[in-house]
């Protein structure tokens, strides 16, 4: 069994600063980091501190960003052997600023990620078809992204969309019914559905109406507020944890990551979710995006205390 992540990878350039500034506004920072990013791997390699098997499709280019993000993956233990290299497009970049409370927000350039294709899809036919729980989100070109996930599907595994970013017009019914199960933000649900929830109940609200359009299990977060769920044999919420977070990026990443890794391990989903939280809520605590998804040591240290 293992996780197939089909998604994404970036540098990130992420500078930090007493608060964010205004359009128009310049403001002096106090540190920046070079560090790894993307959706996908974020979630690759934070399931992989986890201690679970990944199998990491995605592209890079062939610039200067492509040989530090592979050093990176190697450093935290991914498999190397299904990234694609794209010679005629450059390694995506994000530029991230983020204000003392953790606030950010980011400027994407897609490069060689909105380059995958099918043949990337085919090129990782066997991993996917021995993958229990395959991750996806929408830095890449959906149409790639849904075959990959027939295949899993196809022979039994789990497929999670995390919808982001979310398209301005929403996502068809046939992309919430090709996927198991939907794990958008407040902001992404609102896009979605055309009205933004701000409350855990409204949430619950939310995740209802998600599985209304076609999704098995729409799990909503709210951030420090909490999430809300919507399965067959669950509907809840579930407040956050609390902690002094410093930097939100790549939080919800951190969270599909352990929720992957959580049902691979044939959690119940409550459990699962309630794991994914923790997850989520202690990368909140450190800078970085891949960086800082916390190992298992840790998480389940943070889950005795709470």
């Amino acid at each position: 069994m293992s996780i197939a992540v089909f998604g994404s990878i970036n540098m990130d350039v992420t500078a930090y600063m007493r608060r964010l500034p205004k359009p128009g506004e310049t403001l002096h920072g106090h540190e920046y980091k070079l560090g790894l990013g993307g959706k996908g791997a974020n979630q690759a390699v934070a399931a992989r501190k986890l201690g679970s098997d990944v199998a990491f499709i995605c592209r890079l280019g062939t610039d200067d960003f492509a040989k530090p993000a592979e050093r990176e993956l190697a450093g935290y233990g991914v498999d190397l052997s299904l990234v694609g290299r794209d010679a005629s497009g450059a390694t995506g970049l994000a530029i991230i600023n983020v204000g003392e409370g953790g606030e950010n927000y980011i400027s994407l350039i897609g490069g060689s990620n909105l380059r995958v294709d099918l043949s990337d899809v085919e090129r990782a036919r066997p991993a996917l078809e021995q993958a229990s729980v395959l991750l996806l989100q929408l830095e890449v070109p959906l149409s790639a992204s849904l075959a990959a996930a027939a295949i899993v599907r196809g022979h039994g595994g789990t497929v999670i969309l995390d919808p982001a970013p979310a398209p301005e017009g929403g996502l068809a019914p046939e992309v919430l019914t090709s996927v198991d199960m939907l794990t958008p933000n407040e902001t992404e649900a609102g896009l979605i559905l055309g009205w933004q929830p701000e409350t855990l109940e409204q949430g619950l609200q939310a995740a209802r109406e998600l599985r209304g359009r076609g999704v098995a299990i729409a799990v909503v977060k709210l951030g420090s507020k909490g999430l809300a769920v919507a399965a067959p044999a669950l509907e809840t919420v579930i407040p956050a944890f609390k902690v002094n977070a410093i930097d939100t990026v790549g939080a919800g990443d951190c969270f599909n990551g352990g929720l992957a890794h959580a049902l691979e391990r044939r959690q119940p989903l409550e459990q699962a979710l309630r794991f994914a939280s923790a997850c989520g809520a202690l990368s909140t605590t450190r800078k970085g995006a891949s960086a800082a998804s916390p190992k298992l040591a840790e998480v389940e240290a943070f889950l005795a205390r709470a």
